[in-house]
């Protein structure tokens, strides 16, 4: 017998083509076992053993190795020689395998029997030398779904978590297949989905295919069992998804989990494959490795047996996913979603705790077509961003007992701003700023313009975080206020307009710095560690707050938004807001309002109204109401 021999090891290699005419290596003294054994291990590392010279004339070993790996799916392997042990003319070699199969690690040993003759070593083949299976067996691998972590609300309650729904489909093994696409076409109308699309999809799967249609919340419209008993075939599986309480809570930012596109398939270079479940979008979507987990993997080898019991060979357990922790309050997050769920444009309600900076509740209307028109949306904010001219007039020595000119229109290089319809005469003429603002006067903000350069209106917005860079762990514009303006747009900058843009979440920014007083920082995932946002050059201070703040008080006791005035509890501030848009003739206008009430700063915005006190307040005050 030979002493052991060092192990070689075989790297795989993309593409690799081992053509091996005969397992031998000459020298002097004959064929040597121990470099047979090598060219064994690299053919089959590469998977290519057609050219291995095997003894008799038994099944073609290629095929023999592809039918017993095909279950794999796109695995690869090391296999090394170990030790031969060789002796009157035959070898027993064993084989070390490391098999990776979708991210584990599978290693086993094996033995191969060569014999020498005719001046070359030929392997006595036998399936067991690829795997450990017997005569007849393949190995199947099955991903185990890992449990998706949850994603919390305030004190970690649970927000998105596992569900029951139905599953409702075609089973294929139920229904004749010549009949299986006249049952697609029922059930499609049944579910009222494209029946083209689901009947083509039907026809095309399997015969032992489960094909489904629609996934359902138990008790969420599910079509009754006589419904489906009518269509053969058509069933409901009863299964767990991860879900909010209700179809619309915190959509579009909490996001949707569902099977793996082709798209993300193939991002995932090989961690995911057709049928996992992964996030689509929000965030459920950005943190979908964190919420995912890692899936187990199960190998076994299996005959095709009618009966036969499957063999488990490998197994690694699946790891749960983490939660991902938010600061949403679920009650307030449900009040705000269902307030805008009749809101037939793009709608959006972003609520903050003044004292922590968190976001307690974050909703886009189903006006929004899925998009987070509440952290990203990019509105002019029209006369909610007064609250910026006020505090920019303050600066330049204004008080808010201070005489402004409010007219009926005023006029800069040709264009004409004028008031909305129904402005108060009495707050016409020389009038206080505060009164000026209660009645949000246009003309006397874009008047006393020279107050407010235009770099000192950027600087004083950047004071209330309008247009700071904060990492809120998800998509979202804080605002931008242009540092140089010229004319009409500097005009219209004053009220909100012109190049000034802003999301509903800067502007219950804005709000709830005015509240605490002081700058105001959102925080929608308290575990992440956001990038520090540079602070302002000439922070907001606590006496210009309360300047804002009585402001704010003055638009519910005094101004255009008397109708809040009797809201129970702390007193209510607030701030109305239209912007035109558009090039209709007379211009459609966004309907903007800001508030505060204890502590809670609250912005509601609606991408097409009357006004602001006229369409988001009656928003706003259902909210506020709804908060106690």
């Amino acid at each position: 017998m030979l002493p052991p021999r060092r192990a070689r090891l075989v790297a795989s290699t993309t593409g690799l083509v081992v053509a091996l005419a005969v397992l031998t290596a000459c020298s002097d003294n004959g064929p040597d076992a121990g470099d047979a054994a090598d060219d064994l291990a690299a053919a089959l590392t590469s998977g290519n053993v057609a050219k291995v010279a095997t003894t008799g004339s038994g099944p073609d070993h290629q095929t023999e190795l592809d039918r017993i790996v095909e279950g794999l799916g796109t695995s690869t392997q090391k296999v090394t020689v170990k030790d031969v042990a060789e002796k009157d003319g035959a070898a027993t070699v064993t084989l070390s395998t490391r098999r990776s199969i979708n991210g584990a690690t599978w290693s086993y040993e094996t033995k191969a029997s060569l014999v020498e003759g005719n001046d070359r070593w030929e392997v006595d083949w036998k399936p067991s030398l690829v795997a450990p299976v017997t005569k007849g067996e393949r190995l199947v691998a099955r991903t185990v779904a890992a449990e998706r972590g949850d994603i919390l609300g305030a004190e970690d309650e649970p927000l998105v978590t596992a569900r029951p729904v139905v599953r409702v489909g075609i089973d294929k093994t139920r229904v004749d297949a010549k009949k299986a696409g006249t049952s697609a076409v029922a059930l499609a109308k049944l579910l009222d989905i494209d029946t083209g699309t689901f009947r083509k999809r039907v026809e095309a799967a399997g015969p032992q295919a489960f094909v489904e249609g629609l996934v359902l919340r138990k008790g969420a419209g599910l079509p009754s069992g006589q419904d489906l008993e009518a269509i053969p075939g058509a069933v409901g599986i009863d299964a767990e998804l991860p879900l909010a309480p209700t179809r619309a809570f915190g959509q579009p930012l909490l996001g949707t989990v569902g099977e793996a596109t082709a798209e993300t398939i193939k991002e995932s270079k090989g961690a995911l494959k057709a049928g996992d479940q992964v996030g689509l979008s929000g965030l459920q979507k950005r943190y979908d490795t964190r919420l995912r987990g890692t899936p187990g993997i199960e190998v076994t080898a299996i005959t095709d047996e009618e009966g036969a019991e499957a063999r488990e060979l490998f197994a690694r357990e699946p790891q749960a996913g983490k939660a991902v922790r938010t600061t949403l309050d679920p009650k307030l997050q449900a009040a705000a979603d269902d307030i805008l769920g009749d809101v037939d444009p793009a709608s959006a309600i972003v609520a903050i705790r003044p004292s922590t900076g968190e976001l307690l509740a974050v909703a886009s209307g189903p006006g929004s077509d899925g998009n987070d028109t509440a952290t990203s949306g990019r509105y002019a904010p029209g006369s909610t961003f007064k609250i910026v001219t006020a505090l920019t007039f303050l600066r330049s020595g204004v008080t808010p007992e201070t005489k402004v000119r409010c007219s009926p229109t005023v006029t800069v290089d040709g264009r004409t701003f004028k008031n909305y319809s129904d402005y108060p005469s009495s707050a016409l003429g020389n009038v206080s700023l505060t009164t000026a603002i209660a009645n949000s006067c246009n003309t006397a903000m874009i008047a006393t313009r020279k107050k407010a350069p235009q770099a000192r209106l950027a600087d004083a917005a950047y004071a209330l975080g309008l247009g700071r860079d904060v990492d809120l762990g998800v998509p979202a514009f804080l605002g931008s206020v242009p540092t140089t303006a010229k004319g009409t747009e500097r005009a219209a900058s004053m009220i909100g307009q012109g190049r000034i843009e802003a999301s509903p979440l800067v502007m219950a920014v804005v709000a709830a710095s005015v509240q605490d007083r002081r700058l105001v920082t959102p925080v929608l995932l308290p575990d992440l560690e956001p990038k520090d946002a540079p602070t302002p050059a000439n922070p907001l201070n606590a006496q210009e707050a309360i300047s804002l703040a009585d402001m704010m008080r003055a638009v519910v006791t005094d101004g255009s938004g008397r109708f809040l005035l009797d809201v129970p509890g702390s007193p209510v501030g607030a701030k109305t807001g239209t912007a035109e848009y558009g090039d209709d003739v007379p211009p459609r206008t966004h309907a903007w309002m800001i508030g505060t009430h204890g502590n809670l700063a609250v912005a509601v915005f609606v991408g097409d109204g009357a006004s602001g006190s006229a369409t988001a307040g009656p928003l706003l005050e259902e909210f506020l109401r709804a908060a106690r």
